[in-house]
């Protein structure tokens, strides 16, 4: 009697949850052996802590924040905060991801299996907000060790630097599936570092007049570094509910451009 082959049934498409663990599980796999990489975007805000905010605290005696007397070095940590989730973020959804793209062919192999540029979007900012996430638990830890921490509102200030990351890492990657060549990175450090400097990090909002002031308000880091100062010092008020709303409908906003600019890389 021969044996008479009956073909399997094909393996169901992975879920959205499936595809999220398995290409985090990749990043995860491919950077355990340059974990000197993550020091970067860690130590940057905590030598400006250091420098500016203890060295130039020296100097300054404290400002008032919504009504309340916050010593300088206060207020510059939550901004450090917010800078370095800022940080992260930006480091992997706009270097990495290029390298990806256009060299790696990285989402070519992906999409070569039933995985979809949903899922190459998705795990790419949940990667670039783990990587934020880690700089921000660490530099809170920096912060609770040097007794910057007034509040316990401030338990909430890690998911706030996770929105910070999932904001700007939808952000960032959308605009990194615009760049040609790695000059174009040149543009990426002109808008950083600017946001760096006057999104109120260094002194208060109040510094700037008129419609300038209107300008800083609108920028999103403005909007992470009020929502991390306010829950460190306690000092709250509807900027932070305004900075939430903020964030959230400009990652939605990113992640929906991502997945667009992805079919239209990849699929045609």
């Amino acid at each position: 009697m021969s044996d008479v082959f009956t073909p399997r049934e094909p393996l169901p498409p992975p879920t959205a949850w499936q595809a999220l663990r398995l290409l985090v599980l990749r990043n995860y796999i491919v950077y355990r052996e340059h974990w000197k990489l993550f020091l970067t975007g860690f130590l940057e805000p905590v030598f400006y802590l250091f420098s500016i905010g203890i060295g130039v605290g020296q100097l300054i005696d404290s400002f008032t924040f919504n009504g309340q007397e916050v010593p300088y070095a206060a207020f510059v940590a939550p901004a450090m905060l917010a800078a370095s989730a800022f940080n992260g973020a930006l480091l992997d959804s706009t270097y990495n991801v290029f390298f990806k793209l256009k060299y790696d062919k990285l989402y070519d192999q992906v999409l070569a299996t039933p995985l979809t540029t949903s899922d190459i979007a998705r795990s790419e900012i949940v990667w670039g907000q783990l990587r934020g996430g880690s700089y921000s638990a660490a530099f809170l830890l920096v912060m609770l060790a040097m007794g910057l921490i007034d509040s316990w509102w401030a338990l909430l200030a890690l998911p706030a630097a996770l929105l910070i990351g999932f904001a700007f890492s939808a952000v960032c990657m959308a605009l990194t599936t615009f760049m040609k060549s790695w000059q174009d990175f040149d543009k990426i450090t002109l808008v950083q570092v600017p946001l760096f400097l006057f999104s109120a990090t260094f002194f208060p909002i109040t510094a700037f007049d008129g419609w300038l002031r209107w300008v800083v308000e609108c920028t999103p880091l403005y909007r992470g570094v009020v929502l991390c100062r306010e829950l460190t010092t306690g000092a709250l008020s509807w900027a932070s509910a305004v900075s939430v709303v903020y964030l959230v409908v400009m990652g939605l906003v990113g992640l929906y451009v991502v997945r667009r600019r992805l079919d239209s890389l990849l699929l045609t």
